[in-house]
């Protein structure tokens, strides 16, 4: 499915390399890509975010390892990748986070899927649910009632990462498969407000 932008283009832009360290060919965009060989290279080797947050994917069509970009320069994979539980040396399609509003960001989590078992909210970011008495590794569902989240596998914002937003899916995500392509297991340890 293609996510379009859903307000003015001139809210986001992003400027991208074939080659590390801003070299190479260069490609501005301000709406989607749903593939980066479709704009003459192969992957993405390096970016500048100038305006907005950004979703990059590993492979084209929104699939795969998902890196969530905000605002600064990335250049090199590393610099999306370097915490992740595994490195990808390739972005080749990526879009806009239409809906990160940092300040009235409000989450719902679930222990188990379908919004079933013990239930949490959040409003604020939160580098361990564990500190913060979640009694499991995995999270089973969440509710995504404003903006944009990012979960990651590991207190700390560590290891593979899922975009949650309020306005995909309707903000429900009932289902671990439901997070993303790459989506495995339920272990959220940590989980944070998307920068716009």
């Amino acid at each position: 499915m293609t996510h379009r932008c859903r307000r003015s283009s001139g809210l986001w832009k992003i400027v991208v390399w074939d080659e590390a360290f801003f070299q190479g060919k260069r490609h501005e965009f301000t709406t989607d890509c749903y593939s980066t060989p479709e704009h003459g290279f192969s992957t993405v080797r390096s970016c500048k975010i100038e305006s907005g947050a950004w979703a990059g994917f590993e492979h084209c069509g929104f699939q795969g390892q998902q890196f969530v970009l905000e605002r600064g320069e990335y250049p090199c994979w590393e610099a999306w990748s370097g915490s992740n539980a595994y490195h990808v040396d390739r972005m080749c399609s990526f879009r806009p986070i239409a809906c990160a509003d940092h300040g009235r960001s409000r989450l719902v989590l679930f222990e188990e899927e379908n919004f079933q078992g013990k239930r949490g909210e959040l409003s604020d970011d939160c580098p361990s649910l564990p500190a913060l008495g979640w009694g499991s590794s995995a999270v089973g569902s969440f509710l995504v009632r404003s903006g944009a989240w990012v979960c990651s596998q590991y207190p700390g914002y560590r290891g593979f990462q899922y975009l949650l937003e309020s306005d995909s899916r309707a903000g429900e995500y009932k289902h671990v498969r439901e997070w993303g392509s790459h989506a495995q297991t339920g272990q959220v340890q940590s989980i944070r407000r998307v920068q716009q």
